[in-house]
């Protein structure tokens, strides 16, 4: 039986972040960051349902992968996979929310016919993760909100046929930009969001170990076009003929693979 995985963004930015996930019979959503009625309409758009979702895997409690989490919650009963540290800070502010699954930085679970791997990210959250699924066919990786590239990440994506890759901001437009400083030095530390060119070297490293297919998302609303990302990981990646680049939808569905 092929057991390829599929990947659709249903949003990806500064401003929320959800993607879907398919394989065989499993469904899964990772992030609710765009509200409950956006993911269940777009899921509809795409053919399925929630109610046909099996999980969803967060990748930190920070509204823009959260935003939709709690209405989902009361009106179904999958389990909701998070960090512990990211639970608490959620469940303070939604005691409401059902099912959570709380887990450490380095965990993993088997959903369907999926095993899914967590990893450590490096962001200004109570506990950020990256996440790997596989199939007995396929693997798929993705590793947004991370201020830089960590080991973890490294071992976690280096053998993925796929991945998604955040490839926030640009150096030049953060800079001349109107965020204040504090904010700029919080986006471009050791906690904050990759740019352009770090998400370029690592696709090029990920490459050169066989990933296939690259999906480039959470770009910044203020801080990033898809053009500029997209030129940028498309040089590095120069010379691999085989390799697909897109870029997620601030807003839309995007299918990668």
């Amino acid at each position: 039986m092929n057991e390829r995985i599929s990947v659709t963004s249903l949003a990806a930015s500064s401003s929320g972040n959800s993607y879907y996930l398919k394989c065989g019979t499993t469904e899964i959503l990772i992030d609710a960051g765009i509200s409950a009625k956006s993911i269940c309409d777009k899921l509809h758009e795409l053919g399925t349902d929630i109610a046909n979702i099996n999980a969803i895997f967060i990748t930190h409690e920070h509204i823009d992968h959260v935003k939709g989490l709690a209405v989902l919650s009361k009106k179904n009963d999958f389990p909701i996979h998070m960090t512990t540290p990211s639970a608490i800070e959620y469940v303070f502010k939604y005691p409401e929310t059902k099912n959570i699954v709380e887990h450490d930085l380095n965990y993993c679970c088997k959903v369907g016919n999926l095993t899914i791997t967590s990893f450590f990210s490096s962001h200004d959250s109570c506990a950020c993760v990256g996440y790997t699924f596989e199939s007995a066919d396929d693997k798929f990786g993705i590793a947004t909100d991370m201020g830089y590239i960590d080991k973890a990440a490294v071992n976690a994506l280096r053998n993925c046929r796929s991945v998604v890759l955040e490839s926030n901001y640009d150096g030049k437009m953060l800079e001349n930009g109107c965020y204040p400083l504090s904010l700029k030095d919080r986006i471009r530390s050791d906690q904050g969001h990759l740019s352009n060119y770090d998400c370029a070297a690592f696709a090029r490293f990920l490459a050169e170990q066989g990933t296939k297919n690259f999906m480039l998302g959470h770009l910044s609303d203020e801080n990033n076009t898809p053009e500029i990302a997209f030129n940028i990981t498309s040089r590095a990646l120069a010379g691999f003929d085989d390799v697909t680049i897109k870029v997620a939808s601030k807003k839309e569905i995007t299918f990668f693979i």
